[in-house]
């Protein structure tokens, strides 16, 4: 079992930048890919971005490409969402997810999730 924790949410203007963290602890030699999805209210769940644990390739939604990138710190088992050229659309809570791959993540087939962070972004 893995258990995920974020961290970096808050508040921004549009135009900002925030960078979202994810750590995991427990049984980490299983994770095959991990990324963020985001649900914003009264909308489902939608993938934004992914990242092979072993290979380091990555996966963007059409919607966040070249504003969003994520990177990973592999001694310190941590994912990061950095998210630039924010518009209030990217206003939703932003979950750290795991995945048996990429293409897991992105159809929303998850082996473990985080609790959520806030992302708010006023005009």
């Amino acid at each position: 079992q893995v258990q995920l924790v974020e961290s970096g949410g808050g508040s921004v203007q549009a135009g900002g930048s925030l960078r979202l963290s994810c750590t995991a602890s427990g049984t980490i030699f299983n994770i095959y890919a991990m990324g963020w999805l985001r649900q914003a209210p009264g909308k489902e769940r939608a993938f934004v971005a992914a990242l092979s644990w072993t290979r380091g390739t990555t996966y963007y939604s059409d919607s966040v490409k070249g504003r969003f990138t994520i990177s990973r710190d592999s001694a310190n088992n941590t994912v990061y969402l950095q998210m630039d050229s924010l518009v209030p659309d990217d206003t939703a809570i932003y979950y750290c997810a795991t995945g048996r791959g990429i293409p897991r993540i992105v159809a929303g087939d998850l082996t473990s999730w985080g609790q959520g962070t806030q992302v708010t972004v006023s005009s």
